[in-house]
């Protein structure tokens, strides 16, 4: 039987820092680079999100006459608006798409990345947009969580790559 478990999973167990003040520099770096590959599939998920989050939320202001254009009308603000935050541009990621796994469809985020819930919009109540918005809402959580967790593994990781240089450091210091 092989191990079938999520890479983010084997990443984000407590294990995945044991010994790292006895792994090598190559073992350090591999899991460094692992677990920030998983944080920018993580922000990509969640951008993704917060777009769909966005436009739901545009389409309840609508319907409650606090909104006078359409849906389409709004499209290029809505979703240029994930690209600012605090009143500056975030354009750091719009070039580089992370890897995202070839296997689809059996993870959350790929149900509700392709629930239809867009292409369904004008048939859908107020409550089941509503809905919807909540659902999202609850996932868009889960990956902070696990974004920030992932932000704690790089940063033990790196720190401890920080500790290896200086103390290379010190040694060549001391023997000069």
């Amino acid at each position: 039987m092989t191990d079938r478990r999520r890479r983010i999973d084997i990443v984000l167990e407590p294990e995945y820092l044991d010994a790292l003040d006895s792994s090598d520099l190559d073992d350090l770096r591999s899991r460094r680079d692992t677990a920030e590959e998983l944080e920018a599939q993580v922000s990509y998920y969640r951008r993704l999100i917060h777009g769909r989050m966005d436009l739901l939320d545009f389409e309840l202001k609508r319907r409650r006459g606090e909104e006078e254009r359409t849906l389409m009308e709004a499209l290029p603000e809505i979703l240029a608006s994930g690209l600012l935050m605090g009143g500056d541009p975030n354009l750091k990621h719009l070039g580089t798409m992370p890897p995202l796994p070839s296997e689809t469809g059996r993870r959350l985020i790929d149900k509700i990345m392709d629930d239809g819930v867009l292409t369904q919009l004008p048939d859908l109540s107020d409550d089941e947009v509503a809905e919807a918005l909540e659902r999202l809402a609850e996932v868009e959580a889960g990956l902070s969580d696990q974004r920030r967790q992932l932000h704690t593994v790089i940063d033990r990781v790196q720190a401890e790559i920080v500790a290896r240089y200086r103390s290379q450091e010190d040694e060549a210091a001391v023997q000069s």
